[in-house]
């Protein structure tokens, strides 16, 4: 099993992903903790960052503490549109002294509303870490669709590709719940220690969810279910969890 990495600027450590627009998941290290911000309306993206730094200069965090971002996107993007824009994004990382170009340490969900989509690629929330006198071991673990990450590209690699079928579906969501225990068992953690669970699908989950989710311990809080798109065609079925005990939203007028 792959080992953590410590981004000692950051205070967290996080799990390599073999892709550079984002970890698999980031966890504090001793002595601090993760708070997470939800925007009270998704913020363009280059908005966001410039309302993240202001938030972090104000609390006396370096812009290195940031460890977590959750994007919402106007429509399923095609691989290499996908990949024009992780360019911009980790552009930005790149200048916060966050991404050096070859690991990304910050974690990452981007998702499509099927709903009232945001007219461009916007922030929903972000995750960093503070200084902490106690130990509340947190972490953000960071979405994941129906394919592993790495490969030359995902429509060759994913599970079940355009099987929407309820064994197309279990499949899928069984992977994807296994990826989350892969990464947080990198982290050190499980689902007992988990405080948030988030599912990103436009299909009904109901037939799995008692034995796929709640058997497995993976809604012990609930279960809080986007209707929203993965961010790449014909994905359909992605997830993230996280533990976080200090939380809260910005109104953006």
């Amino acid at each position: 099993m792959i080992e953590a990495v410590l981004f000692q600027a950051g205070n967290y450590r996080f799990v390599p992903s073999g892709v550079l627009q984002y970890s698999g998941g980031a966890a504090a290290e001793d002595g601090y903790t993760i708070r997470r911000v939800v925007f009270s309306r998704p913020v363009p993206v280059e908005e966001g960052f410039r309302r993240i730094a202001d938030i972090l200069r104000e609390e006396d965090r370096p812009l290195t503490a940031l460890c977590g971002c959750e994007l919402r996107s106007p429509a399923q993007a095609t691989e290499s549109g996908f990949s024009s824009f992780n360019e911009l994004y980790v552009q930005t990382l790149k200048d916060w002294g966050i991404c050096d170009g070859v690991n990304n340490p910050v974690a990452r969900s981007n998702v499509c509303p099927e709903v009232d989509p945001p007219a461009q690629p916007s922030f929903y929330a972000f995750s960093y870490t503070v200084p902490s006198a106690t130990a509340e071991n947190t972490f953000v673990v960071a979405g994941s669709s129906e394919v592993p990450e790495g490969r030359s590209n995902y429509k060759d690699h994913l599970i079940r590709y355009q099987d929407l079928s309820p064994e197309g579906l279990l499949e899928k969501a069984r992977w994807v719940l296994t990826e989350m225990e892969r990464r947080l068992a990198v982290l050190g953690y499980d689902w007992s220690h988990c405080t948030g669970t988030q599912l990103y699908i436009v299909h009904n989950p109901h037939p799995f969810l008692a034995q796929e989710f709640a058997r497995r311990g993976a809604m012990r809080f609930g279960l809080n279910w986007h209707y929203v798109r993965p961010p790449v065609v014909d994905m359909e079925f992605e997830m993230d969890c996280r533990r976080v005990l200090n939380e809260r939203v910005v109104v953006v007028d």
